[in-house]
């Protein structure tokens, strides 16, 4: 199964990655949070209410409600 992932956020100092993801055969949208190596580098898939819940003020959040907020703007004008 495939499926489409967004890189949301990578922070340079430790290495972590966040991901939006979407797995098209159930419609299922997700964040995968990818720890550095020495954080024991085990993914974790985490849904996007708990993700908002946990600690909501981090650049990986940020960018999570900047996407969203682009799903809602309105077309520039000219």
């Amino acid at each position: 199964m495939t499926l489409q992932r967004k890189e949301l956020y990578r922070s340079a100092p430790n290495g972590d990655r966040w991901s939006l993801v979407r797995e098209p055969a159930s419609q299922r949208v997700f964040i995968e949070h990818e720890p550095n190596a020495s954080s024991g580098g085990q993914t974790t898939d985490i849904e996007i209410g708990d993700f908002l819940m946990r600690g909501g003020h981090g650049p990986e959040h940020q960018e999570l409600l900047r996407l969203i907020g682009t799903l809602v703007a309105e077309p520039a004008r000219t």
